[in-house]
């Protein structure tokens, strides 16, 4: 079973306000060998966190615990009992290439991964947007996360070659080919770890909710930050507080420039996407407040190098990755500009990815 990663190209933090994201699924990846086992036990093992062995019955309530790299797997399995989703033991080693809490949603790829190693050794199948569906919740119940539908979604339905713009409010799918003769797309990780349960993500939610909350009176159809035009939010400034005003005016001008870059990329107007995900990053920088110094430096330093059309941060933010948007040809060129700069200015040494878009998880024959 292979499940693989993603990296969100455009659209942070718009999810869960409803509106457009456009992620891929990347080569780095969770592999989990698995076989079944009779009593109701699930055993756990995983290459990244070494002699962190979990166990947990099917057969008794399934709690949160220790290790807590296992509740992904323990809110899942719980989310298909709750679900009527018959269950049988098991035993199981993930084996991952993905870097944790690098913003490549590590956490997605064992739930959803999870999700299929269970079908699977049950000899069932399920639908990729249930699938998703309830590996969401496993990770709001079982890791106190309130995160949107975007990463489930993507690593459970991603195409070989294709990014995919991703519609949060009806979950519907337009997918985007990605010309691997014309672009790379290339990962690179800060090394600086975050975690997303400390409270900032939960806090720009709520900042986001208080936006929602104050343009819905008088307008009824105001479900959520999609349903509020640029306008509406600019007019709103001094009536909202500073940072709430901020947080809105990300999200709407994100969830456009969204759409937009998915047009322009399948129209290859590349220079176009590339401006897009620069504006993208100083939004996060200034707006959002969800990047860091490691971040704006990687961002900045990749836009120096020739042939690169656009890099910002991606993922949660507070550390993680930058996606950059690059020519074949200046790929290395990227990847020794950044390995050079960012380890003379922090004293680390970042991890590049060079990736394609892959499919979502499977069984791996």
């Amino acid at each position: 079973m292979r499940a693989p990663g993603r990296v969100n190209l455009i659209g942070e933090h718009t999810d869960y306000n409803d509106g457009f994201v456009f992620p891929m699924a990347i080569e780095p990846e969770v592999r989990i060998v698995c076989r079944a086992r009779e009593d109701g036990l699930i055993r756990l093992a995983s290459t990244a966190f070494p002699n962190q062995i979990a166990e947990f019955s099917i057969e008794k309530k399934i709690e949160p615990g220790k290790p807590t790299w296992a509740n992904y797997t323990r809110g899942v399995a719980a989310e298909f009992l709750a679900a009527g989703v018959p269950l049988i033991g098991m035993d199981a080693l993930f084996i991952n290439t993905l870097p944790v809490g690098g913003g490549l949603s590590s956490s997605a790829a064992i739930e959803v991964g999870t999700g299929r190693a269970i079908l699977a050794l049950e000899g069932r199948d399920m639908d990729n947007r249930r699938l998703a569906l309830l590996c969401q919740r496993a990770e709001h119940h079982y890791a106190n996360v309130p995160c949107g539908i975007m990463d489930q979604t993507i690593v459970a339905s991603g195409k070989q070659g294709h990014a995919m713009l991703l519609d949060c409010r009806d979950l519907s799918q337009r997918f985007v080919p990605i010309d691997a003769n014309e672009l790379r797309v290339v990962i690179v990780n800060s090394m600086v770890r975050h975690e997303l349960s400390g409270g900032e993500y939960a806090d720009r939610r709520k900042q986001c909710e208080e936006g929602v909350a104050h343009f819905a009176v008088g307008h009824p159809g105001v479900r959520a930050l999609r349903d509020v035009s640029i306008e509406r939010v600019h007019a709103a400034k001094g009536k909202l507080s500073d940072v709430v005003f901020r947080r809105c005016r990300h999200i709407v001008s994100e969830s456009a420039r969204t759409v937009d870059a998915a047009d322009k990329l399948t129209a290859k107007r590349y220079e176009e996407v590339g401006a897009l995900m620069v504006q993208s990053h100083h939004s996060l920088r200034d707006d959002f407040e969800v990047s860091c110094v490691e971040l704006d430096f990687l961002a900045d330093e990749a836009m120096k190098v020739k042939g690169v059309y656009g890099a910002r941060m991606t993922g949660g933010g507070f550390g993680g990755c930058i996606v950059a948007l690059a020519q074949p040809g200046a790929v290395d060129r990227l990847s020794e500009h950044l390995n050079k700069t960012y380890s003379a200015k922090y004293g680390i040494s970042p991890a590049v990815y060079v990736t394609t878009a892959t499919a979502g998880a499977g069984v791996v024959e």
